[in-house]
This record gives C-alpha cells, sequence and structure tokens, in this order.
C-alpha cells in the first residue's frame, strides 16, 4: 500500500513542482487580453470562473479512459502506478497544459489549426482529418459504454438500444447549444461527484483491509503480456491522451486570465491521474491479483469489474452512485467530443457558429455518422480508438516542442516525451493485430528507428529557427 500512496504524494508534488517549472518556462502574461473576452460571442466563447472551468475541464477529459484504461492496464500489476504518476507529470499535463495555453495565445484556435501553425500547412490537412475522425471514434465509444451500463441497471424494458437513442438525444443538445447552458451549468457538479466516489472508492480499500501490492521486480507484468508498448497504449486517458488536446480549445475559449492555465489544464490532468491511481490499485487489488483480474474481465468486461468493486466496497446505495458517477464521466466526455468536432471542422472552412441553423448543418452529419459506427464491434472501436488517441498526443507535443524552440525557449519538456510518445506509437501499430501484425523482432527497432529519426529532423530544422530568434532578439 506504500506504493500507491507515494504514487498520489508524488502526483500532488508534480503539479506544485514540476506544473510550475513548466508555466515558467511558458510564460504567461496576466494583462493578456484572453479569447473569453476578446472574442465572447455568447455560444462558444463565454468568459466562466476558473474553478468551473476546472471541473468542467477534467469532466471533459476523464472519459471511460482513466477507468476502463486502468482497469485493463492493471493486468501489469503495480508497474501501471509508475506509468500513471510519471506518464501523469511529465507527459499528459505538460501536453494538456500547452494544448491548452497555445490555444489562448491563438484565439481559441482548434488543434489542427495549431499543428498547422508550427507544423506546416500539410501537417495541419492531415490532422484536420485525424482529429475529426477521433474525436467521431470517441463519441462513438462514450455512447456505447454508458449504454451497456444504463442497461444493467434498469428494467429489461430498457435496453442498450434505447439508451443508446437517450445518449444521443442528448449530445445533439450538448454540441449545438451554447457552453454555458448545459456543459456549463451541470458539469461543475458531475465532476465532483466523480472526485467523491473516486475518495469512496480508496476508503473502501484502506478500511476494508485490503493490500494494495507493492511494486516488486517479481509483479510487473503477466507472463505472455508484453509491457512495451501495450501498457503505455493501453493507460492512455490516466496518463497522456490526445483526446484532451481536442477538449482543452473548448475550454481556452472561456480562460478569463492566463494565471489560470495551470489550475485548470496541468491540474485536471492530475486529478484524471488520481482517478486513475485509483483504479488501478482497486482492480489489482479486489480479484486477488492480476489473474483474479485477467479472469473478471473475461467474464463480463471492465463494466462488470467497475459495478462489482463499486458495490462491495461501497454498498448497494455507495455502489450504485458509483456507477452512476463512472456512466457520467464517458457520457460527459462524448458530448464534448462531438462539439469538439463541430467546431474542429468550423475553423477548418471558417464557417460561423452563431447561427443555430449553421451549427446544426455539422452537428447533425457527425451524429449521424457516430451512431452507424457505434452498431460495429466495441472491441474493436476501442483498439483503433487507443492508437489514434496517443497519436495525436505525440503530435501535439511535438507542435509544443516546435513552439518552444521558435520561441527560444526549453523544448525539452515537451520534446523527450514527443520522442518517447513516437516509439509508442510507431511500435504499437506495426505489430498490433490492427496495424501490421509484424514480429516484435521488426517492431522494436523500427519504432525506436522512426522516434529517433523524428528527434534528429526536429533538431536540425528547428535549431536553425532557434538560432534565427536568438539573433533578432539580440539585435533588438
Amino acid at each position: 500500500m506504500i506504493t500507491f500512496f507515494l504514487s498520489l504524494v508524488i502526483l500532488v508534488a508534480g503539479y506544485v513542482f514540476y506544473g510550475k517549472f513548466v508555466e515558467g518556462v511558458l510564460g504567461v502574461d496576466p494583462s493578456a487580453q484572453t479569447p473569453a473576452v476578446a472574442s465572447a460571442d455568447g455560444i462558444d466563447y463565454v468568459p466562466m470562473s476558473w474553478p468551473r472551468i476546472f471541473l468542467i475541464q477534467f469532466l471533459n477529459i476523464a472519459g471511460l479512459g482513466p477507468i476502463y484504461g486502468a482497469i485493463a492496464g492493471a493486468l501489469w500489476g503495480p508497474a501501471a502506478f509508475l506509468w500513471i504518476v510519471f506518464g501523469s507529470i511529465f507527459a499528459g499535463a505538460v501536453h494538456d497544459y500547452f494544448s491548452g495555453m497555445l490555444s489562448i495565445k491563438h484565439n481559441g484556435a482548434s488543434i489542427p489549426e495549431l499543428v498547422g501553425i508550427y507544423l506546416g500547412g500539410t501537417a495541419k490537412q492531415i490532422m484536420r482529418v485525424f482529429t475529426v475522425v477521433l474525436l467521431i471514434l470517441v463519441g462513438t465509444v462514450f455512447m456505447v459504454g454508458p449504454a451497456e451500463l444504463l442497461a444493467a441497471l434498469t428494467p429489461n424494458s430498457l435496453t442498450v438500444t434505447w439508451w443508446l437513442a437517450a445518449i444521443i438525444l442528448y449530445y445533439f443538445l450538448a454540441t449545438i447549444l451554447p457552453v454555458d447552458k448545459i456543459i456549463g451549468r451541470f458539469y461543475p457538479l458531475f465532476g465532483a461527484a466523480l472526485l467523491i466516489m473516486a475518495v469512496g472508492i480508496t476508503g473502501g480499500l484502506v478500511f476494508g483491509g485490503y493490500q494494495i501490492p507493492e511494486l516488486a521486480l517479481t509483479n510487473l507484468h503477466p507472463k505472455g503480456l508484453p509491457l512495451w508498448p501495450l501498457l503505455f497504449i493501453t493507460i492512455s486517458c490516466g496518463a497522456i491522451s490526445g483526446f484532451h488536446a481536442t477538449q482543452s480549445p473548448l475550454m481556452a475559449r472561456c480562460v478569463q486570465n492566463e494565471t489560470q492555465g495551470r489550475k485548470i489544464f496541468y491540474g485536471s490532468m492530475i486529478a484524471e491521474g488520481m482517478i486513475a491511481l485509483i483504479w488501478a490499485a482497486a482492480a489489482m487489488t479486489f480479484f486477488n491479483g492480476t489473474e483474479g483480474l485477467q479472469t473478471a474481465l473475461a467474464n463480463g468486461g471492465p463494466g462488470a469489474v467497475v459495478h462489482i468493486i463499486s458495490t462491495t466496497l461501497l454498498g448497494k446505495v455507495g455502489g450504485l452512485l458509483a456507477v452512476l458517477g463512472v456512466i457520467a464521466c464517458p457520457i460527459t466526455s462524448g458530448d464534448t467530443a462531438f462539439r469538439s468536432a463541430r467546431l474542429a471542422i468550423a475553423d477548418a472552412f471558417k464557417f460561423e457558429q452563431k447561427p443555430i441553423i449553421k451549427r446544426l448543418a455539422l452537428a447533425l452529419p457527425l451524429i449521424a455518422v457516430g451512431f452507424l459506427i457505434s452498431q460495429v464491434d466495441f472491441s474493436i472501436i476501442w483498439r483503433y480508438f487507443a492508437w489514434s488517441n496517443q497519436t495525436l498526443a505525440m503530435m501535439m507535443l511535438w507542435t509544443a516542442s516546435a513552439y518552444l524552440a521558435q520561441e527560444g525557449k526549453l523544448h525539452w519538456i515537451t520534446t523527450i516525451p514527443a520522442t518517447f510518445m513516437s516509439a509508442v506509437t510507431v511500435t504499437y501499430i506495426l505489430q498490433a493485430p490492427e496495424g501490421f501484425h509484424l514480429a516484435t523482432s521488426i517492431s522494436y527497432p523500427l519504432g525506436f528507428g522512426v522516434a529517433a529519426a523524428a528527434l534528429g529532423i526536429f533538431l536540425v530544422k528547428f535549431s536553425k529557427k532557434s538560432n534565427t530568434h536568438s539573433k533578432k532578439t539580440i539585435a533588438k
């Protein structure tokens, strides 16, 4: 249990010290006019208080990933703690912070537009397509998961299909209505409930006499399940997730002062890391180790694991509330996924979104496509979502690195995690069943080779720009 609590302490320390350091590297201007003020439109650009935005951002990014992903990642035992903690501090929170702050500095621009500014027009076009596809996949994944959980809790007449239709209707409304009407009003309450639920699960483990396993070389992962790169793809939203980069611009359009960015963007990722840590600990502990967890997952999937753990640790009422919190979590990420897709398309085509008819023109086809994809096997959708999610995170980190290099700032805080995630994503797609299915003897050296090449190209290209910027600064 020492490993678990030490992990929580390190996450908090990471926010306090490394988060402050990252903020200093970027540099914030308390007097700068933010997009929420400069471009206020009452629809997407709406000023809000930072605590309110924090809870909305936290709920936006904390979908099924830090719960389902952490449960699946717990199959590797306490090694999952290391990835959650250090991934959150040095990769995920940095990624979220820069995606939010660069959006603020560019009038609330979406991720494809930021990529275009710093990595070029070709990268922007690729990212436009990639981002919209990912967001539709996210919205679809977060339709099916909660629909299945709700169907398990309600009478048989309320089937998965019935709940799916209800969720789709809600998604449609949340996609087109002003951000402060549904998202801004109810998300802070849901976000607080999710944090309370996590505290309840932790209390159940501690006071229930459970022994959370400690980190040791003998219990890093089950036999036959390679840690590299599977762990780093399986646990995404609890460590680093490209989906977050699509959500940060939503809140970047509501932030009133640049100094609030660390609390909102860096802080919400650290909070999500805590959620992932708690569910990973619960999953690997409750079923008496990874073998028991593997059996539980085979017999009902992560949804069943959540239900069993919640009702056992918190009782029927507390368990029901916990499960409802888990259900609200993905729903409140799915709706903002479709909203983000609408805004990304609108940004790409300079399509004004204040008139509701123009919002409808984008929202209707997006929701329709999401519904069609929801009919595909959930596990297939999740696998493609997992890889594309981490690939987007890698691209966002390279974008932040390009910005820092051009500004003559310490780019290594994003370049190192960008290189790492390049190795993860390339290795995975080369060896995954849904990818090229190559042997590890081929995928490993190729994955590391591509990552090293990407780093080399970056250093050559942007070191010249950094030197040019420095000379101009000296000349002034």
